[in-house]
């Protein structure tokens, strides 16, 4: 009873805040400083979290789906909303090259740099592609975001009403010191099944790898140290005479182990470990127009140009603010 107390007390200095936000005039807060809804604030109350905990983002391209999972005092990892994401451009597969349309694939850190709160599609954070990985691959490309707007040349669209909850759970963990949180982009959820479906493609190899850090979460429920030499992504590696921030992505990668994974048990009597997953309804244009084309349409292999997809017209930039978005 007493921690639900203070769940109603957390809401009621967030409701209190936004009022004093909008002022006598009836001013509202920009979009970047709006607090957490009531309704955000009591279910991280249900979910035994704070707002200021770190969190952990990971996307799903074929589901259209991202998640966030937030950080509990006992180091793990715990399940708060799956979003569903409005539209994304491109195929199932990495982003390669600047101008194909291609939403990234792998893993990536997110610091308070990278937050965009004058963004033109609403607010945004950069997923910071290319990454060691992706330089170290030739892969070239720039800008590449979450944001709202729901309209996408390259990045994950959400509406712009849950990008500000998604925005403003970040912003709580910057305020908190957290220097930064780890964003896993995934081509779809990496069971043994998915892989065995799509088998044939040509970024298989790829994707094994990201499996591996995938596995690593789903046992672990704490996100893999990722490290990148010989031009290659090494998950969860003990080094043993080099600090990673020191290898070369495109030299040999120096003498390591890979860590066995301590597996995530719950703590007995923990209802949170237990509770379904959260998802938000909402519409994935993605599905929508796959729906729509003669027999459904597949999710991969389909030929179809990334341009069909630009359900939108994206927004003008102006020259002299290549990173507007």
């Amino acid at each position: 009873m007493a921690k639900y107390s203070q769940v109603l007390s957390i809401a009621g200095v967030a409701a209190l805040s936004a009022a004093l936000l909008a002022g006598c005039g009836g001013e509202i807060a920009p979009p970047h400083l709006r607090p957490l809804s009531k309704d955000a604030m009591m279910l991280l109350g249900k979910k035994d979290m704070r707002p200021e905990t770190q969190i952990f983002v990971r996307i799903f391209k074929e589901e259209s789906e991202l998640e966030i999972w937030k950080a509990r005092d006992d180091g793990r990892f715990y399940h708060f909303k799956t979003y569903p994401i409005c539209t994304w451009s491109g195929e199932l597969g990495p982003k390669l090259k600047m101008g194909d349309k291609q939403a990234p694939e792998g893993f990536y850190t997110v610091n308070k740099r990278q937050m965009n709160p004058k963004s033109s599609y609403h607010l945004a954070f950069n997923l910071g592609f290319p990454n060691a990985y992706d330089r170290a691959q030739g892969r070239t490309g720039e800008f590449l975001m979450v944001h709202g707007n729901c309209t996408s040349a390259g990045c994950y669209a959400m509406t712009d009403g849950l990008v500000e909850e998604i925005y403003a759970l970040a912003r709580e963990q910057f305020d908190a010191g957290h220097e930064s949180f780890e964003v896993h982009a995934f081509p779809f959820r990496m069971t043994d099944a998915n892989m065995a479906r799509h088998r044939g493609s040509p970024h298989y190899s790829f994707w094994r790898t990201l499996k591996e850090g995938y596995d690593h979460f789903e046992i672990v429920r704490q996100p893999p140290r990722v490290a990148v030499c010989e031009r290659r992504y090494i998950v969860n590696a003990d080094f043993r005479d080099v600090p990673a921030a020191r290898i070369d992505p495109l030299g040999r990668c120096p003498t390591y182990q890979v860590a066995r994974p301590e597996p995530f048990v719950p703590r007995p009597g923990d209802k949170v470990a237990m509770m379904p997953h959260f998802i938000v309804p909402g519409i994935k244009r993605r599905d929508t127009m796959l729906s729509a084309m003669p027999g459904g349409g597949q999710r991969m292999g389909l030929g179809i140009p990334p341009e069909l997809f630009e359900l939108e017209p994206a927004p003008a930039q102006h020259a002299s603010q290549p990173g507007a978005r």
